[in-house]
């Protein structure tokens, strides 16, 4: 079992962690610190409860923006990826009938040289240059 001590608001708080996880939960603490100190710059000194707390409420409202963010990326990327599948479906579509027009123009082509094939003409000489 890890242990490892904060300060908040000048009071120092000694707790235990995971083995491991004693540098992220340091950090962590030290961030709420850095709003304990902006409340208590802000509001003056009401108490450690009072500023953790504020401090708490401020960084929780940050969690719930992203949250907030992160669903609407979430949303997007489902947009994103719903249009992909129609382009896709719509790019078969047109893949298919681009083929079937390719496959008509082609049995054209064989019927056109079936019907004038053996008339072809002798090929044209070039001219000779002066």
């Amino acid at each position: 079992m890890g242990e490892f001590s904060v300060t908040l608001n000048d009071r120092a708080y000694r707790l235990e962690c995971g083995e491991g996880e004693e540098t992220h939960l340091i950090a962590l603490a030290e961030y709420l610190g850095t709003h304990v100190e902006t409340m208590k710059r802000k509001f003056g000194q009401v108490g450690d409860d009072r500023l953790i707390l504020m401090a708490a409420l401020v960084v929780t409202d940050e969690l719930w923006e992203l949250r907030r963010q992160m669903q609407e990326l979430k949303s997007s990327v489902a947009e994103a990826r719903r249009d992909r599948s129609v382009a896709a479906e719509s790019a078969k579509s047109v893949d298919a009938d681009l083929a079937v027009r390719i496959g008509a123009v082609a049995d054209r082509l064989e019927l056109l040289n079936e019907r004038f094939g053996s008339e072809v003409q002798a090929p044209i000489r070039a001219r000779k240059r002066p």
